[in-house]
């Protein structure tokens, strides 16, 4: 006898109907990314009979649980976060996240490279894009401010219409139409407001894992090797070329338990017309623009053959008028560079 082939039955994803936002139209986005839900019908009701019929519940309900797949957060009582190191209450973007995200990245970033990236570097992806992305849709949705409340700030231009909130905001039916709240035309907006977060929220998965986490090995390489240049261990190389180290710099170190800070980092300047090699004092925080050890207040501002006899070192290009970057035609003239200047 000849088997007989089943057919898959699309599995049903509810949230509730009326003006839709940008945290359920995440959600649905990230759940769709999955195989269980690829070809997952939306429907959007407030009505109790057909949501029971739902296989999952975003963003209406009145109820979390994650073994019934129920995955409100507007009830009273509510307090879930992402992890004891947040404050901000998850909305339905964040839950979703939260027990889903590690699946979806996986599935994202499969499609995009091999070989697989492994488990403890999903988890660095994992964490960076909430705290990055998803926490903002939490804050908004749940009504966070921004600024602490004993903070008066009166900003000096408004963002607020670039927001992809206020994007998604934009694609619910205005104050003055009259479709129905089940119309074909409001699922559709819905599904456009899902294609645009969806497309932010790939966006940031991507940049993590093509750019971000492979920056991180480079920088965790030349900190482990930083002996070989300097016995203070305070000058570190990226030996093989320039990439975004100050947010993993600070992290590896607090992780490492050295109280020995990088004062200056060395990498070749790619963007220059003829090989050159930058010296770059390290910041006091990856949010500060002042130095743990600007390049001497002598050499700032002087440039090419003047700074090299200033210095005596060959090949000087310039340090910057702030002293937080300098230049030398060569490797071991920058390193001479930043030798001297730990010493000054």
């Amino acid at each position: 006898m000849q088997a007989v082939k089943r057919m898959k039955i699309a599995k049903i994803i509810g949230t509730h109907s009326g003006s839709f936002h940008s945290d359920e139209a995440l959600a649905i986005y990230m759940l769709k990314q999955l195989d269980d839900y690829t070809d997952a019908e939306i429907k959007r009701t407030r009505d109790a009979k057909v949501l029971d019929g739902c296989d999952i519940i975003v963003d209406v309900g009145g109820v979390y649980d994650h073994e019934s797949k129920k995955y409100d957060h507007h009830q009273r009582g509510f307090t879930e976060t992402f992890s004891a190191d947040f404050e901000t209450k998850l909305s339905s973007a964040g839950l979703i996240y939260k027990h889903y995200g590690k699946q979806v990245i996986k599935t994202l970033l499969q499609k995009e490279q091999k070989p697989e990236i492994a488990d403890p570097e999903i988890d660095l992806i994992y964490n960076k894009v909430y705290s990055s992305l998803i926490e903002g849709f939490d804050g908004v949705d749940n009504g966070v401010s921004l600024y602490p409340s004993s903070i008066e700030v009166e900003p000096r231009y408004s963002i607020h219409h670039s927001t992809v909130h206020h994007m998604v905001s934009r694609l619910n039916p205005s104050w003055n139409d009259t479709p129905s709240e089940t119309s074909t035309e409001n699922l559709e907006n819905f599904k456009k407001a899902m294609e645009l977060v969806g497309g932010v929220f790939k966006q940031e998965v991507e940049y993590y894992g093509r750019s971000w986490l492979p920056a991180r090995e480079m920088v965790k390489n030349a900190y482990e090797n930083r002996f070989k240049y300097h016995s203070s261990g305070e000058i570190m190389v990226l030996d093989t070329g320039f990439c975004p180290w100050g947010e993993h710099l600070y992290d590896i170190e607090s992780l490492s338990g050295s109280d020995k800070q990088v004062i200056y980092i060395l990498f070749k300047d790619s963007l220059a017309s003829t090989p050159s090699y930058r010296v770059r004092a390290v910041g006091k925080s990856s949010s500060s623009f002042e130095s743990r050890k600007a390049l001497p207040e002598a050499w700032r501002g002087v440039r090419d053959e003047e700074l090299s006899n200033l210095s005596g070192i060959p090949g000087c290009i310039f340090v910057h008028a702030t002293g937080f970057i300098g230049g030398n035609a060569t490797l071991e003239g920058a390193l001479e560079m930043a030798r001297k200047s730990l010493e000054m």
